[in-house]
């Protein structure tokens, strides 16, 4: 396979057919673009690039939420050899301030020349000026859309040269920046295509993950270029405010590919009426990936069992396990099987299916040592698109690189040549002797009536005079008043045999999670104790106009006065 730039100038010979942006130019209206246009808005911008001085090497940090301005962005960084790092934008101004600070931090790590964001976003960095020293300047979207004379085609890629950063989640500590090369991105793109998805022609996607997360990045938009084939894109807040529309959007394009994490599955039977779908047909689909957390088998037979009217075949659902470190995929389970579980101590488990092609596993113990098959230790993987190393961290990349070898951090077990996974290493809670993995009573919760589904976590607390840890459970509800703790403890007990110390009841959106969706428990089991779980705060007008005020001044500062 060869480079990313060079894949979309061969995808303009192949196909007409490219990206579809729904609901970009307003409620039910799209934008489509072909490659060979996609290429030329890549190029046009790349040439904006060159002329403010970036140059091989350079980072450019990509704060945009809108996929069909985030896409050609992205493109033309890889065209100049600069180095995109996407990162996630706010999502509401309730909780700007966590954003904020978590964004300064991601940059003074990744030291970026330079940063390319939306007129919506950039009125809230404001809080950022003069805190990133290397940034130069900050470059709205609209600027890059204008003709200017055009750069010449770029050579070929070198395997070891960095395509881009992909900070991790940070859903365990704070987040790194893994450097993925165009040798990690080519040999994994290649397994994913031939190996985890046997790509056929015609093949359709339907996503609406964002594009600054590897899944979505890697996963749905690299691969629709390196086997050109239509990808249709939602907005992710589109998704999580209307979950039928991916559905929808499923039927309406005929998908036959699309991807999307566990707790999708759950909210999608809860809350998709039978009126939404009404004439939309899901018997296209030829595989619908579950990955990028803990896949809960309750909440995707409940998808089975829901939308099976609607022609959803339970055989093409495909948990597959990847992170960032190994680029993206790690192991898919077998195409057309459907999903297969095992129990482990109780709980029933997801398998996630074999390697990819080129990718070693190995479950290994505390002291290092290979484990046998059944045995629960942690996930090593070894292979071409395992990552170099975390960028400007040698010490973090030391600890997660031996030999060749990556610990993922997370626990599983291999039966049947098939990987297993059951938690994270460093999540683990132990009661009385006994290690547990949050999500056996995370998902104990599941279809509980009144919590949110996905919304719960499950942490280990030490309570004053006690003799170890202890259960604790934060639960976000539907509603103010619509859950008893009671109810909590009731359930719990009845599906772990276990009862929980402390149950607090939260309100919608009080638990912390990384720019991927993820729960942060740590971060949500510190801010519990320091009395600093909370709902985001209330979005007042007086708020808004100030944030505007302050913003106009301040991204007029960090564009021009440099």
């Amino acid at each position: 396979m060869i480079g990313v730039v060079q894949a979309l100038d061969a995808a303009r010979g192949i196909t007409d057919r490219g990206f579809t942006f729904v609901g970009a130019r307003g409620p039910g209206e799209d934008l489509t673009l072909s490659f060979d246009q996609l290429r030329l808005e890549a190029l046009r911008r790349a040439s904006h690039l060159r002329t403010m001085g970036l140059v091989k090497g350079d980072r450019l940090a990509l704060v945009i939420p809108e996929g069909e301005d985030f896409i050609p962005t992205f493109l033309a960084a890889l065209w100049l050899g600069v180095v995109p790092v996407p990162l996630y934008p706010p999502v509401s101004l309730g909780k700007l301030d966590a954003f904020m600070d978590a964004l300064v931090g991601i940059l003074n790590v990744a030291r970026p020349k330079a940063l390319v964001t939306s007129e919506r976003v950039g009125k809230v960095l404001w809080s950022a000026d003069g805190k990133v020293t290397t940034l130069e300047r900050v470059v709205l979207t609209s600027e890059l859309r204008a003709d200017v004379p055009l750069i010449d085609p770029p050579p070929h890629p070198a395997d070891e040269d960095i395509a881009f950063l992909q900070f991790t989640s940070g859903s365990t500590s704070a987040p790194k920046g893994v450097m993925v090369t165009h040798g990690n991105l080519i040999s994994n793109s290649k397994a994913i295509l031939h190996d985890g998805l046997q790509w056929r022609p015609g093949d359709v996607t339907v996503s609406w993950l964002p594009l600054y997360h590897d899944m979505g990045l890697i996963g749905c938009l690299l691969l629709a270029i390196y086997h050109p084939g239509p990808l249709a894109l939602l907005p992710p807040e589109a998704f999580l405010a209307r979950p039928a529309l991916w559905l929808r959007a499923i039927g309406r394009t005929r998908a036959t590919l699309t991807v999307a994490p566990n707790f999708a599955f759950g909210l999608c039977a809860k809350r998709v009426r039978d009126e939404e779908l009404e004439g939309v047909d899901l018997s296209c689909l030829r595989l619908s990936l579950n990955g990028a957390e803990p896949i809960a088998p309750a909440a995707f037979r409940r998808f089975c069992e829901r939308f099976a009217r609607f022609g959803f075949d339970p055989r093409t659902l495909m948990p597959v396990y990847g992170l960032s470190e190994a680029s993206l995929a790690v192991t898919f389970s077998p195409p057309g099987r459907g999903p297969r579980t095992v129990r482990s101590g109780g709980r029933e488990l997801a398998s996630v299916g074999p390697p990819v092609a080129g990718v070693e596993v190995s479950i290994r113990g505390e002291d290092g040592g290979e484990l046998s098959d059944g045995a629960i230790g942690r996930i090593h993987v070894r292979g071409p698109s395992v990552m170099g190393g975390y960028f400007q961290d040698a010490g973090a990349t030391a600890q997660a690189l031996r030999d060749g070898w990556l610990d993922t951090g997370d626990l599983g077990f291999v039966e049947g040549g098939e990987l297993v996974v059951s938690g994270r290493a460093k999540e683990v809670i132990v009661l009385r002797g006994a290690n547990h993995a949050p999500q056996e009573f995370e998902d104990a919760l599941d279809g509980l009536a009144g919590a949110r589904p996905g919304c719960a976590a499950a942490v280990g607390l030490v309570p004053e005079g006690a003799d170890g840890e202890e259960l604790a459970l934060l639960v976000e509800v539907e509603r103010e008043g619509v859950l008893a703790a009671d109810a909590v403890r009731a359930r719990v007990v009845e599906r772990t045999g276990i009862r929980p110390h402390t149950v607090e009841l939260l309100l919608p959106g009080t638990l912390p999670r990384t720019s991927s969706g993820k729960l942060r428990r740590a971060e949500a089991l510190r801010q519990y104790l320091d009395g600093d779980l909370r709902p985001p705060r209330k979005v007042t007008l007086l708020r808004m106009a100030r944030e505007a005020a302050l913003s106009a001044a301040a991204l007029a500062r960090l564009r021009f006065s440099r």
